[in-house]
């Protein structure tokens, strides 16, 4: 079973409640008519402000309570609000609002997680010949330095044992081992001294063992892809998609605490669907 059908599968047993903002959007309405009628989710939309919401604000995140009050005069916060007290289990949202709306929401109420420091994204990538991977970050953080490269590294790890079973995470870059130099390369041999992870490495030494062995670094079974920038990241899943066939699903943020997912705003209903699940099957985790 692969990795989205473990996904449908999770989804389709809890039966959580997935809040969108945007639910009167026609794919989004689409999508939560598809989830609901497959059992997949219990879509709903953003509450009405009350009790709850407002005390998910000002009591759980410190926010004064007339700032509270007028954030919650906007689906996105009531949403989000909804995950941080419990309403909600997880929140789509995006495909009518940019990522930095949605990142600014989930920050405010829901909150990072212990240790984090930063958040950040991914996508699960779905290629035809079988193989799963998760690559990040691929569209929140422009030019992370080293403790933004680490925290996506480390985040991305666990985003990877919880989907993958086993992360097998590599630090990509335009050079393998010693073999180049530049500030990037330095960035990233500094984040895998700190981390651990396989680092720097080419692509093909990443993920082709024969290479790998050549080159000296890593075995070539890496499953967690980290791209040392935005432009490296978003280019690599969009060539992926597009030349390859890959499906992928996301962005997904991770270092929250608890799962949001960033549509696309060019996603279409199987993305928001795939995406529910996703966020669902992180909830459970």
């Amino acid at each position: 079973m692969g990795v989205l059908d473990e996904v449908f599968e999770t989804a389709r047993n809890r039966r959580a409640r997935v809040v969108f903002p945007e639910i009167d959007e026609p794919r989004v309405a689409e999508a939560c008519t598809r989830l609901r009628s497959t059992g997949l989710a219990d879509p709903v939309a953003p509450a009405e402000p009350g009790d709850a919401l407002l005390a998910a604000l000002v009591e759980g995140r410190g926010i004064k309570e007339g700032v509270a009050r007028r954030m919650l005069a906007r689906p996105l916060y009531r949403a989000a609000a909804m995950v941080a007290c419990g309403e909600a289990d997880a929140m789509v949202a995006g495909a009518d609002m940019p990522t930095r709306r949605v990142i600014e929401a989930a920050s405010i109420a829901i909150g990072l997680a212990d240790g984090v420091a930063m958040p950040s994204s991914f996508f699960l990538m779905l290629f035809p010949d079988g193989r799963e991977l998760v690559f990040a970050d691929c569209a929140v953080t422009v030019a992370p330095d080293v403790a933004g490269l680490t925290a996506i590294a480390r985040a991305s790890h666990a985003t990877g044992t919880a989907l993958l079973g086993e992360a097998r995470v590599a630090l990509l870059s335009f050079s393998t081992g010693q073999s180049g130099a530049g500030d990037s390369v330095d960035l990233v041999r500094e984040v895998a001294g700190q981390t651990g992870f396989a680092g720097p490495l080419q692509a093909d030494a990443a993920l082709n063992p024969g290479v790998a062995a050549r080159k000296g670094l890593g075995a070539g079974d890496a499953n967690v892809l980290v791209f040392p920038s935005l432009d490296a990241g978003n280019i690599a899943y969009k060539l992926c998609q597009e030349l390859a066939g890959a499906q992928a699903v996301g962005p997904m943020l991770q270092g929250f605490r608890r799962p949001v997912c960033d549509l696309s705003r060019g996603a279409t209903v199987e993305d928001i669907v795939a995406g529910a699940c996703l966020a669902v099957a992180l909830a459970a985790g």
